[in-house]
């Protein structure tokens, strides 16, 4: 999900199959990578006496409960043909050959640079078909990239007349299982179409929040039927995505736009992790062998977690400052975190600064506010496993 600034007045937003839900059921809507998008719920009735609505309530509700988060404006698309695998990984760094079918993995699109084109989840339907979902602002530029540099047999489908719901927190799969059996059976990172309630879906077990849940791709038509059966569970309300960014934020989950970028590698991101092994044999995708001298030499500067001292949030582009006055880096992604109840960041520091328990110094609104460099993530993750 990446961020970044509303459209120009003179263009109209775009609207999600669930924005007339939305309204209805109380939301605040904003601007978000040029749709409207629900932020917030001023819930009533049920919802309300379930959790009585603002981003602190709803964050918390999902790290206790269940929370339905509407992320249809992401893009989803069907990657087919002969050797469809090979021709991904020629754009990706991941081991996309080492997926078996109903299996699904976290991956980036790199340039030449070694930078980010996008972070994206890439599903093996089968041997022909692979799933992908990319984040909302950077859809056009990712299937313009991907579809640009395949072999002619293949096609690239957007799936445009399907929503994505995302079902997330420790109650979500007592939620599924009365839905599918079948689905709440799907190990992390696993995927397969199943029917929720007479409802054809494809359901992947994964999600933005860093606890457990499944993610839900529907017909468009069929989307408002699904979202009122998963809020009807006492378990589930609705969230938006102000409490899905401060979710993320406390896993230590990258937002594209902020944390990384077409001038951030994977290296400096930490995503070391992403390049499959088998891939590191060869370094053969856009950027490898810059990645490789990375990894061999190091990096000027790396992604790190920040305590900041006091109650005091620090927001992204925050000038950071080490001990001795001298520029240290800045801050990529910052605010409350309501489930460790104090304020977090993340962003980027010179490599002599990046080590857990290094002291900064932050200035925020013209003060100086001390912090410390710590592990990430701020707030455990419960993925099944």
């Amino acid at each position: 999900m990446a961020q970044n600034a509303p459209p120009d007045d003179a263009t109209p937003l775009r609207t999600v199959p669930l924005d007339q839900w939305h309204r209805r059921h109380g939301a605040r809507m904003v601007p978000f990578a040029g749709y409207a998008m629900p932020v917030q719920y001023d819930m009533t009735g049920d919802l309300a006496a379930r959790c009585r609505g603002g981003v602190l309530a709803e964050h918390l509700h999902t790290r206790a409960h269940a929370g339905l988060f509407d992320v249809s404006h992401m893009g989803q698309a069907i990657l087919a043909g002969t050797d469809v695998v090979t021709a991904l990984e020629r754009l990706v760094p991941g081991d996309i050959a080492g997926l078996k079918p109903n299996r699904q993995r976290y991956t980036l699109l790199t340039n030449e640079a070694g930078g980010i084109i996008d972070d994206l989840m890439v599903a093996r339907l089968d041997e022909d078909r692979l799933f992908l979902v990319v984040n909302a602002s950077r859809k056009d530029v990712d299937f313009s990239h991907i579809a640009a540099n395949l072999p002619d047999h293949l096609t690239l489908t957007a799936q445009q007349d399907r929503a994505l719901l995302a079902l997330q927190g420790p109650e979500a799969v007592a939620v599924m299982a009365r839905l599918s059996p079948d689905a709440a059976a799907l190990p992390f990172m696993g995927i397969a179409a199943v029917s929720l309630g007479g409802i054809d879906c494809l359901v992947s077990r994964s999600g933005y929040t860093g606890e457990d849940g499944f993610e839900i791709s529907v017909p468009a038509e069929q989307a408002e039927a699904l979202a009122d059966k998963l809020i009807a569970y006492p378990e589930v309300v609705p969230i938006g995505l102000g409490a899905r960014d401060s979710l993320r934020l406390e896993a230590g989950l990258c937002l594209y736009g902020n944390d990384i970028d077409e001038l951030t590698s994977p290296i400096e991101a930490g995503l070391t992790w992403v390049v499959g092994k088998r891939r590191k044999l060869d370094w053969d995708f856009p950027g490898g062998l810059l990645m490789r001298d990375q990894l061999d030499n190091g990096v000027t500067r790396r992604r790190v977690g920040i305590r900041p001292d006091g109650r005091a949030p620090a927001r992204a582009l925050t000038t950071i400052v080490a001990d001795d006055g001298t520029a240290a880096g800045t801050i990529t992604s910052g605010g409350f975190g309501p489930s460790v109840n104090g304020p977090i960041a993340m962003g980027y520091v010179r490599r002599d600064l990046a080590a857990d328990g290094t002291r900064l110094n932050l200035i925020v609104r013209g003060k100086t506010i001390p912090a410390t460099v710590v592990p990430m993530p701020f707030t455990p993750h419960r993925y099944t496993r």
